[in-house]
């Protein structure tokens, strides 16, 4: 080391004396694959994104499901998967392929347990609960008329890994078809 002008020890000494105290050279020259995070949480973090857009834990589309009962027939749009909680729509299409008389829709109460149903539209002209099934009749459908029913509903808390049931169709008393569904429920 070289004297400096007062003799204090040299360019060293005037380094040290600009660091503050328990800093190294070590600590200013850093390390060269040291880094402050750990590059493993963005992996993570990332590969959560990854299957959180590829719709494998629910959010994709809804699927079209259709039946043909000879007389009529019936479309169903509805999530397979879901997350509790969520919001979601169905849509319900009725095709009369022949004159029905009263175009009534029944859904097995085991496929809307704990969940909360916001809104039918349009309203049902009479509804009711007949057989294990709630009723909601829409009254004459002529050959070729179709009826297309929303229904937004809710997801709640208690229901866990999913449900099932079946939407049937009847024409008054009389039943067409039925179609099995089941939605699956993600935490």
């Amino acid at each position: 080391m070289t004297e400096g002008p007062e003799g204090t020890g040299g360019d060293a000494a005037a380094a040290n004396s600009r660091r503050p105290d328990g800093i190294s050279e070590k600590m200013i020259a850093g390390q060269r694959w040291h880094r402050h995070a750990s590059p493993v949480s963005f992996v993570l973090l990332a590969a959560i994104v990854a299957v959180a857009l590829s719709g494998l834990v629910g959010g994709q589309p809804s699927l079209l499901r259709v039946e043909d009962f000879g007389a009529a027939r019936l479309e169903v749009k509805t999530p397979s998967v879901i997350r509790n909680g969520e919001f979601f729509e169905t849509r319900i299409r009725v095709e009369a392929i022949r004159d029905v008389s009263d175009a009534v829709l029944a859904v097995s109460p085991s496929l809307w347990t704990d969940m909360t149903i916001n809104t039918m539209l349009p309203a049902a002209a009479e509804e009711s609960y007949k057989d294990g099934a709630y009723r909601f009749s829409y009254g004459e459908l002529r050959a070729g008329e179709t009826l297309v029913v929303k229904i937004d509903g809710q997801i709640n808390p208690p229901l866990f890994a999913g449900t099932k049931g079946e939407i049937a169709l009847f024409d008054g008393e009389q039943r067409l078809g039925s179609m099995p569904l089941e939605i699956k429920v993600l935490p």
